[in-house]
């Protein structure tokens, strides 16, 4: 069939423009929210999602609350820079995802240990929908692992 050659190529060209858009796009979220850690706003805000998780509970009886949120902060900008980096150096793809699939995985459970984290409103239950971004970026943290290229 003629053109073939032409639509695997655009295939794979918009494929690539996609996965390097998620790619720097995580790496943004994760910067951006990794800096705010080390305001006291954002400290205090995710205290009741740390202190209430079976993972984390104990966290505040070492550290102080922009302690314990400084550290969180640092780990996700290590991640972006991991992910920035995979762009270039292949081997960092593997630990960037790993780092994205734990990260994620635990605050998206926060969502079932936090108390009143869901509410209804007008009969629909909802929650902080902020925290359902980690869903997708969980999803794109086990595609990294497997990208090969």
């Amino acid at each position: 069939m003629v053109g073939t050659g032409n639509t695997s190529e655009k295939n794979q060209s918009t494929y690539n423009l996609g996965y390097y858009v998620s790619l720097f796009g995580a790496a943004l979220i994760l910067l951006w929210i990794g800096i705010f850690k080390f305001t006291p706003t954002e400290a205090g805000a995710i205290k009741p999602l740390v202190e209430n998780h079976f993972l984390t509970f104990f966290v505040y009886k070492v550290m102080s609350v922009q302690a314990v949120s400084n550290l969180i902060g640092v780990i996700e900008i290590i991640i972006a820079l991991l992910l920035i980096f995979s762009a270039k150096f292949v081997v960092l793809k593997k630990y960037a995802g790993i780092g994205m699939m734990v990260t994620f995985l635990v605050t998206l459970s926060y969502l079932f240990t936090t108390p009143g984290m869901w509410k209804v409103v007008d009969g629909v239950p909802v929650t902080d929908f902020f925290i359902l971004k980690d869903l997708m970026l969980l999803g794109f943290g086990l595609m990294i692992v497997q990208h090969n290229k």
